[in-house]
Formats: C-alpha cells, sequence, structure tokens
C-alpha cells in the first residue's frame, strides 16, 4: 500500500458542477481500483462523455465505469434503488460496459429505497403546493426520515436476501403512508402525475408482488459486509465520489431547501478511518466557472439572461425539481461550502468552455446586507452606515443540529446583494483560487477526459 491515495470529490454548490467528469478523468490517470460512493442515493445525475461518442448519466454505479477494471462500492452510506440499479447495467451494458454488475458492490448496511417511499415522497411534494423543497421525488428523503423514526422498520441491503422480511417491511411502510395520506387519494388519484403512486399505496397486494421482485432482483447484486471496502484499498487508489452539492447539505444547506443526505467529506473521512487507511487523502472541491441551481431555494446571483444563455443539456424543467437556474460564480457560498466540509486541498473547475466567449464575467466577492443582520452568522464583517454592511464570510454554526441557524442563514442569503467584480474569462480560474485561498489544479473544458488539463497552482500567500 506504499504510495497509495484516496481522493474526495465534493460539489462546492448546489449540485450539478460536474463531479461525473471529473471522476472519470481521475480514474483514467491513477492506478483506481474503485470509486466509492458516500452519500445519496439514485437521484444523483453524474453525465460522463467519452472521446469514441459514448455518453451514460451515473446515479448508482460510480463514474469510473468506462474505464476497464475500475469498480464501484456502495457504501453504508448509500440509498440503493435495485430496480433502478439493475436498469441503469443494462444502459452501461449498451455503451459497452458488460461486466458493471460484476464490479459492483453493496455493503448490506445501505439503505433501501422502497416503491412507497418514493410514492409517498412524490405526493408530499405536490401538496406543498407553492412552498416546494425542490425534491428530485426518489424517495431518499422519505427513507432516511423513516430510519430515523422506525429504525427497525428500516429496508437495508442485507434483507433483500429475505423476502419473508421484504414482504413484513414493505407492508408496514404500505400501511404508513396510506395511513397518512388517507385523506388526501381519492383526490390525488385524479392527477395523472400521481396516479400511479395512489394505486401503490392501495393495493393490497403490493407488498407481496414487491417482495419477491427485489429479492429475485438481489440475487444480481453483491452485497458484502463492512470489511469490503478495506480489500478492495489494498488493490489501488480509491475515488470517492460525491452526491448533491455542500450547499443543499442536510447539516449545513440553507433550510428548508437541503437534502437528506450528507454532502460534505464527512462520511468517506469516516470510512477511511474505519479501514485504517494508510496512504494520503486530499480532498478535491469541484465548482462551475458560474453558478447553478435546480429548484428551489436562495440563490443570490441568479441571473435570468443567463439561464437563457447558458442553457444545460441535462438539466431542464423537472416535473418534481422545476426549473434549472443560472448565476454568476458566488465566492461567498463556495468559501462556505469549504469551511462546513473542514477545508478542501485543492479545487477543480468545470465548464469553463462555456464562458470563454464572453467579454468578460462577473464573481461576486461579497455580499451587501442590512445592517439589522446579526453579525454572528457572518465571519467578515466592514460597516456602512447608510447602506448597510458588507460580509465575505458566512460562519459554520456552532451546534450541528442547530436547525435555527440554517434557517437564518437563508434568511441572510434570500437578502443578499451581492458585489461583483468584472473577470476576464483567461484570468476567472486564477480568481477563482485567489477568493478561495485554494489552488487550483484540475481546469476542465469539454465534457471529455480530453478536456481536462491538469494546472500548476497559483503560489498562494501563507
Amino acid at each position: 500500500m506504499l504510495g497509495q491515495k484516496a481522493t474526495i470529490v465534493i460539489d462546492l454548490g448546489f449540485g450539478d458542477s460536474g463531479k461525473g467528469t471529473v471522476v472519470d478523468y481521475l480514474a483514467r490517470n491513477s492506478r483506481t481500483s474503485a470509486v466509492v460512493r458516500f452519500n445519496g442515493g439514485a437521484q444523483a445525475a453524474h453525465n460522463v462523455y467519452t472521446t469514441d461518442g459514448r455518453r451514460h448519466t451515473f446515479a448508482q454505479f460510480g463514474s469510473g465505469m468506462f474505464v476497464p477494471g475500475v469498480k464501484t462500492h456502495l457504501s453504508r452510506y448509500v440509498l440503493i434503488d435495485p430496480p433502478a440499479l439493475l436498469n441503469e447495467a443494462v444502459h452501461l451494458e449498451a455503451r459497452g460496459v458488460r461486466d458493471a454488475l460484476r464490479r459492483l458492490s453493496i455493503d448490506e448496511r445501505a439503505l433501501v429505497v422502497t416503491p412507497f417511499h418514493k410514492a409517498a415522497n412524490r405526493i408530499r411534494e405536490v401538496l406543498r403546493g407553492s412552498g416546494k423543497h425542490g425534491s428530485v421525488g426518489m424517495g431518499v428523503g422519505e427513507t432516511k426520515a423513516d430510519e430515523i423514526a422506525f429504525p427497525h422498520q428500516a429496508v437495508y441491503a442485507g434483507d433483500l436476501r429475505s423476502p419473508e422480511t421484504l414482504v413484513k417491511k414493505f407492508t408496514f411502510f404500505q400501511n404508513l403512508k396510506y395511513d397518512e395520506f388517507r385523506d388526501k387519494l381519492t383526490e390525488l388519484e385524479n392527477d395523472a402525475d400521481l396516479r400511479d403512486e395512489v394505486r401503490l399505496l392501495i393495493g393490497s397486494d403490493a407488498p407481496d408482488k414487491l417482495a419477491v421482485t427485489f429479492w429475485k432482483q438481489a440475487m444480481r447484486l453483491r452485497i458484502v459486509d463492512g470489511g469490503y471496502l478495506g480489500k478492495l484499498a489494498l488493490e489501488g487508489d480509491l475515488i470517492f465520489e460525491g452526491a448533491q452539492g455542500v450547499l443543499i447539505d442536510e447539516w449545513h444547506g440553507f433550510h428548508p431547501y437541503t437534502t437528506w443526505s450528507t454532502a460534505t467529506p464527512d462520511n468517506a473521512r469516516t470510512l477511511l478511518r474505519e479501514i485504517g487507511f494508510p496512504g494520503k487523502v486530499e480532498t478535491l472541491g469541484v465548482v462551475r466557472a458560474y453558478f447553478t441551481r435546480h429548484g428551489a431555494g436562495p440563490f443570490p446571483t441568479e441571473n435570468k439572461s443567463l439561464t437563457l444563455g447558458l442553457p444545460d443539456a441535462h438539466n431542464t424543467f423537472g416535473r418534481w425539481q422545476e426549473n434549472f437556474r443560472v448565476g454568476w460564480f458566488d465566492s461567498v457560498l463556495a468559501r462556505y461550502a469549504i469551511r462546513v466540509s473542514g477545508g478542501v486541498d485543492a479545487l477543480a473547475v468545470t465548464n469553463l468552455d462555456r464562458v470563454a466567449h464572453m467579454p468578460a464575467v462577473k464573481i461576486a466577492t461579497g455580499y451587501r446586507l442590512a445592517s439589522a443582520t446579526r453579525n454572528e452568522y457572518t465571519a467578515t464583517v466592514s460597516e456602512e452606515e447608510e447602506r448597510g454592511v458588507i460580509v465575505r464570510d458566512l460562519k459554520k454554526k456552532p451546534f450541528l443540529t442547530d436547525l435555527h441557524y440554517q434557517e437564518t442563514l437563508t434568511g441572510i442569503v434570500s437578502r443578499a446583494e451581492p458585489l461583483y467584480a468584472d473577470v476576464s474569462p483567461g484570468t476567472l480560474t486564477t480568481v477563482i483560487e485567489r477568493e478561495l485561498g485554494v489552488p487550483v489544479t484540475l481546469t476542465s473544458r469539454g465534457p471529455t477526459a480530453a478536456g481536462k488539463r491538469t494546472r500548476a497552482p497559483l503560489r498562494l500567500a501563507a
């Protein structure tokens, strides 16, 4: 294991920053044994293009699967959706990856998202009306919440080996969700988008049929114990691929527009400690050359002209998340994401080709806030008597479970007036490096590995 390395890849934005394409590049340029997923579930959508014209949207498989021999390990922190996982394997096979399932392992402690959780998630989001949280409708948050409330009823990957266990647990969750929404089901059955979800909650034979289906599907999956990751570490370098973005992290995002998932590097670092990983560990923060957000929630630098001028090929209006929004690069939020992540060692900047044609781009270096803003939530403040206060940083909350703190930050960010600096596209990476105090070591111009370049970082002052 001499000289071994683990790279933790996280998204410092609201998601969709290009983690998949970065992971693909890293897997092609190292002695990687496995890509380890350490949060999220099937709602991930990491798009990877190859130079020979293939494309795949990685959801549950790690984004290194186009590289022969690189494995995927779904850790206990990942929520799995077996039917979707097998469908993804079929899609990979059509793209030339014929051994995807043979290269996959799943920790037996990983949570399983049931169809009843997905149905409840979608019904709940519709009932929120104008107060939607931006859910992707995949049942991840619903499953996590029920694990906390009913830990002995939660379905884990190890339970997939027993159809009897699945019947009992599926029946419990069907009854639970039916009882919660019973007064709304007749009304919602007329909603074309929710008809299948309603039928699932009222179908008396659904638990039995689904239990048999999941059990048969599990026969094709390698479900392993908690020690398996240590064995993978003996075979080569590891890449830990994060899902979603730090700015929607369950503990540090802007409540209630958050995910039920830890998007910071914490889970990956825990897994490495548990196996006694002896090698070098590097955390790589991924950002776009501009910011994006898919769904509801505060977005200080959102710009309608940019949203129209920089349409995204893989993120359009969706039934559950709705609009894909675009804004200028936000140094305040990026610095906050780095802080709550416990720091990062390097940055990867993607989508540089998409702004290269612009005469100038903007970067938010600070916010102007009303004078009444409580300073305990901001790390640096310079007073302006009549025009409010200028802030450059937001503080990490002192107590992890302090929901009020997250709600207050939501209010601050929602009212923020960004202060911009104009930057030449050719110097953007250098400016980002200086603003965030972290070296940019990887740049991306284009979707394939051929568009990636390692970069000699600017020498930052100590």
